[in-house]
Order: C-alpha cells, then structure tokens, then sequence
C-alpha cells in the first residue's frame, strides 16, 4: 500500500569554497600554479597584487564593500573574505625554528616515455612500412623493465585478428632483431637470459666474454641457482677464471627499461619540494615552496562595479541585473578562489609542522634509526586535522632537507615494541636489518634465522617471516644468492 509520510534527516554537505579546499589539498607545487593561472586567464575579477599602495586601497574597498553590501546569510556560508592584515596570510614564508634561508630552485624538466624514446630509435630504421608497424606494435607491448615477454606466435596471432596482416614468425623474429640492437642495451628480450646474452653479444669479444656467454647460454639454471662446483666442471676453468666470468655478467643490466627511466628520470625530472625543513646549527629552519605563486586579489574595477551595482540595485534595467550577476558572480568566485588558496597552505604548513614535530631527530641528523613510529592519525590530532586531509597533504608531496629529498609519505610507519617496551619505527628495524647484512661475511652470508638471533641480540625481537619480509622489502636476496665464491 502506497501512503505518504514525513520524514527528518540530518545531511552534511560541502559548500564549493570546501570542495575547493579539498581538491587543492592534493595539487603540488608545480599544479597549484598550473591551477593559479589557469584561474587568472579565465577570471577577469582576479589579478596579481602590484604593490603595497594599491593592497591597501584594494582591501579598504573590499571591507567598504562589506559593509555596504547587503548580502543573504546563504551568500555569507563561505564566510567572511575579508582580511585584516595588509598582507595576505596565504602567502606564507614561516619560519619553524629560526630566520629563513634563502632557498635554491630545483630545475624542472619533462623527459620523454620509455616508448617514445625507443619508437624514436626505430623510425630511423630502413624498415618496410609493414615491418615498421609490427615493430611499432612491439614496442607497445615492452614492460617496464624493458621486456617482450610474450611469444612472438601469440604476436602473430594478435596482428592478425587486430590488422588482418599474416606475418610469419621470421617477420617478427627479423624485427625483434633490430629492436635488439636499440638502446639500451638488452631491450626487447623475453627473459633475463636473453637480455644478458644480447648485451654480451654487443661487446667486444675477450676471452672471459667468450666464456661468459657460453655459461648463459649452457648453465644458466646452475648459474642462477649458484652452482659453482657444476660450472667450473663444465667449462673446465679454474675458480679465478669463474670470478672474472661472474664479474664480468654482474655488470649487465638485468632490467633496462627499469635503469632507464630511473637514469633519465633522476637527471631530467628532478623534484621540486613543497617544504624547505634545513638543520643549522642544531635548529630547524622551516619554509614552503612559494618563489612562483603570485600573491592574488579581486579587481578593483570589478569591485567598484559590485560596489556601484549593489548601491543602484532597485533602479536597474533588466540588461544592467543581468551585468550585476555577472560582476557579482566573478567577483564571488575571486574571493572563493583567495580563500581556498589561503586555507591549502596554512593547512599544508600545519600539517608539515606537525610531522618535523614528531620526526624533529630525524630532521637534525637524517639517521633513519631517529624516525619515530607515526600514522595519520598522529599528525591529525596534533595539527587538529581529520586523518583524510592528512593524507591528502603526505600525498605527492616532497620535502627538501639537509640530507636529501624526501616524499612525506616516508615519514610514515608503524610501530613495534622492543625488548624495553619502547615503541620503535618498522623503518628503523629495516635499517638496522640492512646494517646486519652489509657488515655480514660475504663467504658465510647470514640466513633469515640467523638474522633474527642477529636483531635480538641487539634489542629487536622479530619474528622469522617478518625479517624475511623486510628483507625482500628491501630488494635483499637469501643468503644462498648472497654468497659470494
């Protein structure tokens, strides 16, 4: 049966100044002036300060306006724009500890994709246009490591239902061949055997080369697995020789399309840090990415015409209304734009203070063993945020320190007991687990159960799979592949 009744709900909604706030919460540096001068081009209600003369004279009109202004209490859910300092408190330089240094700027540039730079290499190939387009389509299916993993009669099955071409497996075969001979060396292969043997081959031939390639190429299983004994039976050498061949295979790349975007990526995408966080002479000197952000407020023209507009409200033509709600809309919008700039970063410079707080050791000696344990939830209540702005803030944000560049979310980790009942960062364990394998003889490497007598003995009680956990977090082969002959 169909019957109507009343009901009460309480709904939390945001006003746009809040989605405003939150959406540039998570913009960098670099975006947020990208997202500053998009705004400035396509809001003419909203220009770049000049000089002090003219903010003074721009916020006595904007507080006039105020006033004069009989705005509804829907208007003013956004609150009150106006300021009350001459300069605008977005504009943030605050120091954390002691005077602010001078910072330097980080260059900034834009690599091209792994794909485009190996597309690159082959369009100067003398290739058929049909071999140009299988190798094209090639290149599309190499991973980030620089591998073609999949069998080139599934290739050809794929250019035949996609292209209606009938390519042999030869075709493809020819064309995976001068990918080979791409840069960087090793790119394209199927597995790792073949990369290190396609980089041997590129070399000159030596004797120990020689040999090199017929281990891959014979005892490559024995040679992954260490099997030393069964090798040197095999090619009959002696065990200097083996050092030399095992050296000389330790210096190929395993995984190129890896090695090369961090090459180009370290070289030419450098980061540009939101915080400055510098320790001098036992100080913390705090400061925010600011060099390129202008400093913003509502046209004067504009305003006057909001001001004027406003005053003549009741004598106005249908076409002049319609110019009242245009100005009145752009000059709103200004000011929603001002605020939402103003509250990221004092939330950003909050936050971050709230994280060289927790972590002010770590920050005055760059030791990972000071990081202290810290979640989201430690950072909110002490910058009295929720956890989601948090997150938001920590996420794709960088921080320059003394000892290098860090992204925020390094700061971040879980906490464990040790034998005191302290609590202890999971990162500080990492390091000191870390420390234990460097110092370890590279003859009798130390296997996982002896790793954990290791950090008990020195105030770490860790359970076996979280070592190994750890361990392989850290890229950390087994002690088998640790040894060395």
């Amino acid at each position: 049966m169909i019957k109507q009744q009343i009901t009460q709900k309480q709904q939390q909604k945001l006003s746009p100044l809040q989605i405003q706030q939150i959406k540039m919460l998570e913009l960098t540096g670099l975006e947020i002036e990208d997202r500053i001068n998009r705004e400035l081009e396509e809001n003419p209600a909203l220009e770049e300060r000049t000089d002090a003369a003219s903010e003074k004279q721009e916020e006595d009109s904007l507080s006039e306006f105020g006033q004069e202004d009989n705005i509804s209490q829907e208007d003013m859910m956004l609150g009150d724009y106006r300021t009350e300092d001459d300069i605008p408190d977005y504009k943030l330089q605050q120091n954390y500890y002691t005077e602010k240094t001078t910072q330097e700027e980080i260059p900034y540039f834009e690599s091209e994709s792994f794909q485009e730079f190996l597309l690159n290499q082959l369009h100067f190939k003398n290739l058929s246009e049909k071999k140009m387009k299988i190798g094209e389509y090639l290149i599309g299916n190499i991973d980030e490591n620089g591998y073609i993993r999949r069998r080139p009669e599934v290739i050809a099955d794929d250019l035949l239902f996609q292209s209606g071409w009938e390519i042999s497996i030869p075709v493809i075969q020819e064309v995976l061949h001068v990918i080979h001979e791409m840069d960087p060396p090793g790119v394209g292969a199927a597995n790792l055997q073949e990369c290190l043997l396609i980089q041997l081959k590129r070399k000159e031939r030596t004797k120990i080369r020689t040999y090199a390639i017929q281990l891959l190429e014979h005892d490559f299983e024995a040679f992954s697995k260490r099997q030393y004994d069964k090798i040197l039976r095999h090619l009959n050498i002696e065990e200097e020789v083996l050092k030399e061949i095992i050296k000389e295979i330790t210096l190929l790349n395993p995984k190129p399309g890896n090695t090369w975007e961090s090459d180009i990526v370290s070289k030419m995408t450098q980061i540009i840090p939101d915080f400055y966080v510098e320790a001098i002479n036992g100080e913390l000197v705090f400061s925010m990415q600011e060099q390129n952000i202008p400093e913003l407020r509502v046209n004067k023209e504009y305003s006057n015409m909001l001001n004027y507009y406003s005053n003549t409200k009741e004598k106005q033509s249908p076409g002049k209304t319609e110019a009242f709600e245009f100005v009145k809309q752009k000059v709103d919008s200004a000011k929603w734009f001002i605020e939402a700039i103003k509250q990221r970063n004092t939330t950003l410079k909050k936050t971050m203070e709230a994280i060289v707080h927790i972590q002010r050791d770590f920050f005055l000696t760059g030791d990972e063993s000071n990081l202290k344990p810290m979640i989201l939830k430690d950072v909110s209540e002490r910058c009295d945020y929720d956890k989601s702005t948090v997150s938001r803030v920590s996420n794709s944000k960088y921080v320059q320190t003394s000892f290098g560049i860090y992204p925020l979310k390094f700061f971040f980790s879980e906490a464990m007991v040790n034998e005191e009942g302290e609590e202890i960062s999971t990162r500080e364990i990492k390091a000191i687990l870390k420390n234990c394998i460097e110092e370890e003889d590279k003859f009798k490497p130390r296997t996982d159960d002896l790793l954990v007598k290791e950090l008990k003995t020195k105030g770490y009680d860790v359970a076996r799979r979280t070592v190994a956990k750890y361990r392989e977090q850290l890229n950390i082969p087994v002690a088998r592949l640790r040894k060395e002959i």
